[in-house]
């Protein structure tokens, strides 16, 4: 499968590497690709260009930049080039202040979340939330004690979350797929607790499991 992933940071890098390695093609989109020469010298086969090359390249798009860059960079890759197409969601909508007592800031509410908002302003992409609840370094194959473990993934388009689903299973998780985009509300705050432990005693080897 082609997958353009429209970020040039630890995170596109890692999912980047991660989908590589099981076989699909992969082109990273960024607004400054020369950045991104090294990582791809060091990937085989991987492509880098624009955010609208990416989106062009796309068969399934991965949205993973800042939060507060998210509507910019669907803007910059063109919502008409990404219509129809599954996009995984990886953005939290962390503000631009430091933690409290080890806890993110958001520049959300309770009642809602970056995901409805990406939903709404681009009604015609087909969004999941997927890979917000973890680091990057525990992306792609994560290897733990406790098993595998659970990403949690929603979205207002079930064709689109199972989709979704089996690309994050091919990386080595299990999926629990919490339904409809309002979902977000509370599978975007995830991220706050598992950053939680890594700014309080620097520890950032873990993800959750939901045991049934």
């Amino acid at each position: 499968m082609k997958i353009g992933i429209l970020g040039s940071g630890s995170v596109a890098q890692a999912l980047g590497a991660g989908f590589l390695k099981h076989g699909h093609e992969v082109m990273l989109g960024s607004g400054s690709p020369a950045k991104l020469h090294d990582w791809a010298a060091a990937h085989p086969g991987a492509r880098t260009g624009s955010f609208a090359d990416a989106a062009r390249f796309a068969e399934v798009a991965v949205l993973a930049v800042k939060g507060s860059a998210a509507l910019a960079a669907v803007q910059a890759a063109g919502a008409a080039q990404l219509a129809g197409k599954v996009v995984l969601d990886t953005t939290n909508p962390i503000a631009d202040a430091p933690p409290v007592d080890g806890v993110l800031q958001f520049f959300t509410g309770p009642n809602e979340s970056l995901l409805e908002r990406l939903q709404h302003e681009f009604p015609a992409l087909r969004f999941v939330k997927a890979f917000n609840s973890v680091g990057n370094g525990l992306m792609a194959d994560p290897s733990l004690p406790g098993g595998r473990p659970t990403m949690f993934i929603c979205g207002d388009d079930p064709g689109a979350r199972a989709a979704a689903g089996a690309l994050v299973e091919a990386l080595g998780w299990e999926v629990a797929d919490m339904g409809r985009a309002a979902a977000a509300r509370a599978i975007e705050p995830l991220c706050m607790l598992w950053c939680i432990p890594g700014f309080l005693r620097n520890e950032w080897s873990h993800a959750f499991k939901l045991l049934k």
